[in-house]
């Protein structure tokens, strides 16, 4: 099937691979004859890459297989390659994706359009809240079709959506998507993906307060993996239009983003309330890489107002959410707003990702880290089923799983290799 669209049938495709066997139907035989004649070298490439770890014997088989069998879900998530179509007619909020700035068409012009499912139970494409921890397979080797993705959301930033929909858990009537945010997904395939974006309708995701910020720390982290200069030129007016809509989410003037009462994040069943570890964990990394992009590219003004907000906001972070062992799930007062969320260092792990926590004045202090990771390892880890289930997402102090969300009482596959892999960065 090298020609392929999806239901609504509003653009055709090829798969990329019909660049080399042709889109007429019949390259069976040429596949095959291809694959049988290299298969062998395919072999030893692989063993090549993968041998220096299977065969290291201080490294255990839980840490081999997280490498290389997980790795399984990029080819078989519902997942497309396609090259990119002839200009087709949009319909009215539908994404004009052949306006592209240069770099983003250069690399769509070479490498197409790559997309998967964030599940097959849960069918939408390149759902950016969890991409944010499955994304490191793909920029680590693959990286253009990372770059490919990023650049995709960053044209989506600058598009609104006027079409009205009804949330899914409040009735209310929504716009689908708002000019200067990061959508939720690049779409339905029962839809059209990459031109109706946001398929997503439990909440308003415009509203969601993660999003915007992965957006600046997956930018950055592309960037410092590809060392690509105009893919981080292309960026930057994103950048700071998200963190200007980011910004207005901080109610109280202390340089720190507030939750708003509701799910609003990808923990999308776990309401969450003023400062919260997550997000404003979240929040200053990116103000920490907004201020490292601006000084790289010459911003200096821009460098000098997101680093007085950073330190403003670093104070208010430490002062409402620090307890002595580890970072309250939120600031709201209620019963569960104590509670150890396995994933309130994720932003520290995406900076230590980048090598971008400074010894004399990080961004969170590494005391505090190491000791959030003691404590989550001993609670949400080793405290539930003697550490056989992974990191539980939200447990209480006394040790007891927090009973607040059914999210809470879960255990997340890309959370807990995150977490995983924070704890072996603080070694």
């Amino acid at each position: 099937m090298p020609n392929v669209h999806f239901k609504s049938q509003r653009r055709k495709y090829t798969r990329r691979y019909a660049r080399w066997f042709g889109n007429s139907g019949n390259a069976a035989p040429t596949l095959s004859s291809y694959a049988i004649n290299n298969y062998a070298s395919w072999e030893e490439k692989i063993e090549a890459w993968q041998n220096p770890i299977l065969n290291n014997p201080e490294l255990p088989d839980w840490y081999k297989s997280a490498l290389f069998n997980e790795l399984y879900y990029i080819s078989d998530g519902g997942t497309i390659w396609v090259d990119a179509c002839e200009d087709q007619p949009t319909c009215n909020g539908e994404v004009i994706t052949e306006n592209l700035k240069p770099a983003h068409a250069k690399l769509i012009k070479e490498y197409g359009r790559f997309a998967y499912l964030e599940g097959h139970e849960y069918r939408m494409y390149n759902t950016y809240d969890v991409h944010f921890y499955a994304s490191f397979a793909l920029a680590m080797l693959w990286p253009k079709l990372e770059l490919c993705i990023q650049h995709d959301f960053g044209m989506f930033v600058e598009h609104a959506d006027e079409e009205v929909f009804k949330e899914l858990n409040t009735g209310k009537a929504t716009q689908r998507k708002l000019l200067g945010s990061v959508p939720h997904d690049i779409g339905d395939p029962e839809e059209e993906p990459w031109l109706s974006i946001n398929s997503y309708y439990l909440h308003d995701t415009s509203q969601w307060k993660d999003l915007n910020l992965k957006f600046v720390l997956l930018t950055y982290r592309d960037y410092y993996i590809t060392q690509d200069m105009d893919f981080l030129r292309e960026m930057w007016p994103r950048l700071k239009i998200v963190m200007e809509t980011s910004k207005l989410h901080d109610t109280d003037g202390d340089g720190l983003i507030d939750n708003s009462g509701f799910p609003d994040q990808t923990y999308d069943a776990w309401t969450v309330t003023g400062a919260s570890a997550y997000c404003g964990g979240l929040w200053l990394a990116a103000l920490s890489i907004m201020c490292e992009v601006s000084r790289i590219l010459g911003y200096n003004h821009e460098h000098d107002v997101y680093k007085s907000l950073l330190e403003r906001g670093k104070e208010s972070y430490e002062t409402k959410l620090w307890n002595g062992k580890y970072y309250n799930y939120d600031s709201s007062g209620k019963y569960y707003s104590n509670s150890v969320m396995a994933d309130q260092t994720a932003g520290h792990w995406i900076l230590r990702a980048c090598n971008f926590v400074s010894p004399s004045n990080p961004v969170f202090p590494v005391d505090n880290i190491k000791s959030a990771l003691k404590t989550i390892f001993e609670l949400n880890v080793m405290g539930i089923n003697n550490g056989t289930f992974g990191a539980m997402n939200g447990v209480r102090p006394s040790g007891k799983i927090d009973p607040s969300s059914l999210q809470a009482e879960e255990v997340w596959t890309g959370v807990t290799y995150a977490l995983s892999a924070s704890m072996i960065q603080e070694v």
